[in-house]
């Protein structure tokens, strides 16, 4: 039986009762349960889902404008919306970042993050042009060949694993899906 991270709610969202902390019976873990009116609150994962866009052979990269990790590279990224699918917000943050429309490819890489309670989903993307101007979470873009690529500054591990892969994919002819667990 795996405890809670931390409780988020201290009220019923459906009756405004108190939440206690414990296991409901017929399952496995502790959870914020309202005895009043039955409620179980679940926490559950949130999907990250963003672009790997290439232009010209070169890839493109963020510098973050926002914390975390502000003022590091990373692939265009986010928070999965409501009501879109994988692929449709991977490509509304690229937009949202980079002010690029992209035509998403294939997913390259599928990460589990258990540790930040996440999935990163990452597309390949191609750009038909470059874009003009990043969006506010962007302070600069730029294009990246492999030796250009600013190792020592990128900004999640993921972002970096997936730009490993890519590259070795690449130079081996052959793109596919590498799914993986990163624990910190």
């Amino acid at each position: 039986m795996k405890p809670l991270d931390a409780p988020r709610y201290k009220f019923c969202p459906m009756c405004g009762h108190p939440l206690v902390t414990k296991r409901p019976l017929d399952d496995v873990r502790v959870r914020e349960v309202c005895e009043a009116c039955g409620f179980v609150h679940y926490v559950n994962p949130t999907p990250v889902v963003g672009t790997l866009p290439v232009f010209g052979g070169r890839v493109l990269l963020c510098r973050r404008a926002i914390e975390p990790r502000k003022g590091k590279w990373t692939l265009p990224a986010g928070f999965m919306e409501a009501h879109e699918t994988l692929q449709q917000g991977a490509l509304r943050e690229t937009w949202e970042e980079t002010g690029a429309h992209a035509r998403a490819g294939m997913l390259l890489t599928v990460i589990d993050v258990p540790y930040a309670s996440q999935v990163h989903f990452f597309f390949l993307s191609e750009l038909d042009a470059l874009p003009l101007a990043p969006g506010p979470e962007t302070m600069e873009q730029r294009l990246f060949s492999e030796s250009e690529i600013p190792w020592d500054d990128i900004s999640f591990t993921t972002v970096k694993t997936t730009l490993e892969h890519y590259f070795n994919d690449r130079r081996q002819g052959e793109f596919r899906l590498h799914m993986y667990r990163l624990d910190e």
